[in-house]
């Protein structure tokens, strides 16, 4: 019995491997549709440094445009930069210290005085900037910093005709002192209102009273600069 099992063991057939496994093992390139695209025209490595320097020159201008007219626009917010602040803040502290520059005591520089002003102007659009988050702000920090340095151009618009007020009018005192105070009121009244025009939308309804409050302050202590320092 056991060869026969043996036997039996032994006789069975081996078994078959024909039965092979078909199927299509290559994987599905991806959709023309869900494939990301790139526009040519973002690519400014190749372009000349002419075009890039208008283009960024034009760029500022519309900012500054929307400033002078303010309106409810996303501009400001969505293609924000810092040339303009930065243009601004120097613009402004190297018009006021334009008195230390000419005055008799030869020990005033205006290095001290120039870096004065500029601290107050970019520390002050960051403490600023600074409570608008702390306050839940839905804005980044260099999209405010951007809208509050923007928002310097009425008061330097304020500045340069106090100066020029200053240099026409430098004996008639009472009238020289009357038109700074108008002018300068009016530029701290622009900016004011159109930092609120940008930046307003941005705070929480219950919260935006104490996020507007320090802005009220920041352009309130620059103009008195501009009013005290171009007499």
């Amino acid at each position: 019995m056991a060869g026969r099992d043996d036997d039996v063991a032994f006789s069975m057939p081996p078994p078959s491997y024909s039965n092979v496994v078909e199927g299509n093992m290559q994987v599905p390139a991806a959709s023309s549709s869900n494939a990301p695209t790139f526009d040519a025209n973002m690519n400014t490595l190749d372009e000349p440094i002419r075009t890039t320097v208008f283009r960024d020159l034009g760029a500022i201008g519309q900012k500054f445009f929307h400033v002078l007219i303010p309106r409810k626009s996303k501009t400001l917010l969505r293609e924000w930069d810092l040339w303009g602040p930065l243009i601004l803040c120097t613009f402004i502290a190297m018009m006021l210290q334009g008195d230390v520059l000419n005055s008799t005591d030869k020990s005033d520089t205006g290095g001290p005085e120039f870096a004065q002003i500029f601290l107050i102007l970019t520390l002050g659009a960051v403490v600023v900037t600074l409570n608008s988050k702390l306050l839940g702000g839905n804005i980044s920090f260099f999209q405010s910093v951007c809208i509050l340095g923007y928002c310097l151009l009425p008061p330097a618009l304020a500045l340069i005709a106090c100066r020029i007020f200053a240099v026409t009018l430098g004996t008639h005192l009472t009238v020289l002192f009357a038109l700074r105070i108008v002018v300068t009121a009016v530029g701290f009244l622009w900016a004011t209102w159109a930092a609120l025009a940008f930046l307003g939308d941005t705070q929480q309804p219950n919260r935006k009273a104490l996020a507007l409050y320090p802005i009220f302050l920041f352009y309130l202590v620059i103009s008195w600069l501009i009013m005290s320092q171009t007499g």
